[in-house]
């Protein structure tokens, strides 16, 4: 504590000389409590910023849609091979035969709706004598529904079937070209879509 000492004396000062070392000391103790109290309030502040909820972003709410998405997409891929693998199973010569397809998009469905349109008319007269005419056109649309079982469910109008954008089927009975053939068109005409989308291959021996 020699530095103290040093600092404010032995306290043995006498006159002007001792209430100046007084007056020393307190400034110092003030400027320790008030550090400390300054200390004391950056801590609640920082535990009350870290208690707050979070609270999750537009990015974060977009990858949860994009996620529902794809799910529903791979559930049809899943879905559409399956059917076209045990199709293409009754091909004569195929023998054991895997699909791969994989969509543009999901299928879209699209629902009835009643629409009303409407066209009000208004004549207003300003302050000079003139009339100005108003044409207001009000169009408004209302999901049809149809009670099933007690509950509403709404009309479908029509159902727009997911794009196809590759398929891949591979089968033991590939690799002699009259049943490639056969499965290569098989494939064509049951989806729809053009032949370079699909690819068929023979399968390795054992795999």
């Amino acid at each position: 504590m020699s530095w103290w000492k040093k600092l404010v004396g032995d306290g043995e000062e006498e006159g002007p000389k001792k209430e100046q070392l007084k007056k020393v000391k307190m400034m110092i103790v003030g400027a320790v409590i008030g550090i400390g109290l300054l200390v004391m309030g950056s801590l609640g502040q920082e535990k009350q910023v870290q208690s707050l909820p979070s609270t999750p972003d537009k990015v974060e709410v977009k990858a949860k849609e994009n996620q529902r998405v794809n799910t529903a997409m791979a559930s049809e891929e899943d879905f559409l091979a399956q059917k076209l693998c045990e199709m293409l199973e009754q091909v004569n010569g195929a023998g054991e035969v895997k699909v791969t397809i994989r969509l543009e998009n999901s299928t879209l469905t699209e629902y009835a709706i009643n629409t009303s349109t409407g066209k009000k008319t208004t004549q207003e007269k300003d302050q000079s004598g003139g009339t100005r005419t108003l044409t207001e056109d009000t169009d408004t649309g209302q999901l049809v529904l149809v009670t099933r079982g007690g509950e509403e469910t709404p009309v479908m109008s029509r159902e727009i079937a997911p794009t196809v954008a590759g398929v891949l089927v591979v089968a033991d009975g590939a690799d002699n070209p009259r049943v490639k053939a056969q499965l290569f068109r098989a494939t064509q005409v049951a989806l729809g879509i053009e032949p370079h989308k699909v690819i068929v291959m023979a399968r390795k021996a054992g795999a």
